[in-house]
């Protein structure tokens, strides 16, 4: 019963499969081979329109090279106060950005709202000499409260943003989750409603580990190669990050995935509710919040299950875990399986 994180899930067979065939022989180094090729021909043809791709290993390197490339080291980045990049990676995107500032922002269900926005552009100090000038608003699809921004809430919030000259940044570690919820297609969710840059995840979604910069203005990431080698991020047998890529976006796999995950997350969330545990925000990728009886907990975990505790500023009004319970976070992969969910349920209602 892993509902620790979807990073604890295996590799994807097709993609576990994709890196073999691309250990086949030779090939050249740093991204000069066919895998690449493809790849970036592919996500130009998934956002229909062209764009500049730079893949690397990880999440946070990801974020942080994006962000660094978009926000001088005087510029703020804005984002919701307990998003990833604020919360979970280490200072990166203030190390890789010469000191730009990470400013959180208060919101419901992980989310911000263009009220919040507006006001933090209007009242707070801005500008030079003595402040940072705002640079970048990041939004996390989907948020780590496992809720997702409809294209409408995006675009107003790109508005706002590029009104006073700041850059849109997606943090889409789990943009696959979004999108299998939304009606809505990548260009959709993404540049057509006014996002920049984005950081696009394949890891969190059955990859090994693969994740990609997109500039969706090709000419914005001018010397982000340069960017990605300075800061250690160009992997020198690149075809296997490629080679997981393509098999994740080859015949809508990266979707199929995310379907699943999504799926076991909404039977997951389904029983506990009616186990009288109802999920505190809505289910909208592949993550459950609940708040747990201590007793209920710990027999989860003698009897096998894993998930971890959780701290928010963010739950509705009037929701507050009491006593000895406690909120915590259930993350599904496509790996769950309807007997894990299943038994999960079935022990927390076991009196």
């Amino acid at each position: 019963m892993n509902f620790a994180s979807d990073n604890a899930a295996a590799v994807a067979p097709e993609i576990l499969a994709a890196i073999a065939r691309a250990n086949d022989g030779p090939a050249l180094a740093y991204g000069n081979d066919a895998w690449t090729r493809r790849v970036e021909e592919k996500f130009a043809q998934l956002f229909e329109r062209d764009v500049a791709v730079f893949l690397v290993p990880t999440g946070t390197a990801a974020n942080a090279l994006a962000l660094a490339h978009l926000a001088p080291p005087w510029g703020a980045v804005l984002c919701h106060a307990e998003s990833h990049i604020a919360t979970d990676e280490c200072g990166a995107p203030e190390f890789f950005g010469g000191g730009l500032k990470l400013i959180g922002l208060a919101g419901q269900a992980g989310k911000i709202s263009v009220e919040t926005f507006t006001t933090e552009l209007a009242e707070r100090q801005w500008g030079g000499p003595h402040h940072v000038s705002p640079a970048v608003l990041s939004l996390s699809q989907a948020t780590e409260a496992g809720t997702i921004y409809r294209p409408d809430e995006i675009r107003r919030l790109a508005q706002v943003a590029h009104g006073r000259g700041l850059a849109m940044h997606m943090d889409g570690a789990r943009l696959a989750n979004a999108l299998a919820r939304m009606n809505a297609s990548p260009a959709e969710a993404t540049w057509k409603a006014g996002i920049d840059v984005l950081s696009f995840g394949a890891t969190k979604g059955g990859a090994l580990a693969a994740e990609a910069v997109l500039f969706f203005d090709p000419a914005r990431g001018a010397g982000m190669s340069e960017r990605r080698k300075r800061g250690g991020h160009l992997v020198s047998k690149h075809r296997f990050i490629a080679a997981q890529m393509e098999a994740y976006l080859t015949d809508d796999l990266w979707l199929k995935l995310a379907r699943r995950a999504n799926a076991m997350a909404d039977r997951l969330g389904d029983g506990l509710a009616r186990a009288g545990f109802g999920p505190v925000w809505p289910v909208e990728a592949n993550e459950v919040f609940v708040i747990l009886p201590r007793p209920t907990s710990e027999r989860l975990k003698t009897s096998g299950a894993s998930f971890y505790p959780w701290t928010t500023d963010s739950l509705p009004a009037g929701v507050m875990p009491g006593g000895e319970a406690a909120l915590v976070r259930l993350v599904t992969s496509f790996a769950t399986t309807a007997e894990e969910v299943d038994a999960f349920v079935a022990t927390a209602i076991t009196r």
